[in-house]
């Protein structure tokens, strides 16, 4: 059973629209985001504003950093799917770019 109510297909053709760095992942249950900074200080400090985003809004991503990459996973486990939540979490990521 689903507690967090899912995006529909239009839902996420306009969040896909409004984060165009954005793409569709994991089958349309997912979206991700590559981001490329030039050392590993900067993608620590993004990773660390992230963090604090994401346990504000109580949303963790799935993600990944390999020196100067940061590679993030957008999902909400108890839709199922994506849900307002990821479009939220994806909206204050960029912000911060």
């Amino acid at each position: 059973m689903k507690s967090v109510p899912g995006l529909s297909k239009d839902e996420i053709k306009l969040l896909l629209k409004d984060h165009p760095e954005w793409e569709l992942a994991r089958e349309g249950k997912a979206i991700n985001r590559v981001f490329q900074f030039d050392n590993f200080r900067q993608a620590w400090g993004f990773m660390t504003q992230v963090a604090l985003i994401a346990d504000s809004q109580d949303h963790h991503p799935e993600w990944s950093n390999v020196y100067a990459k940061v590679d993030i996973t957008l999902t909400t486990h108890d839709a199922d799917g994506l849900s307002q939540r990821d479009a939220v979490m994806a909206k204050a990521i960029d912000q911060l770019i």
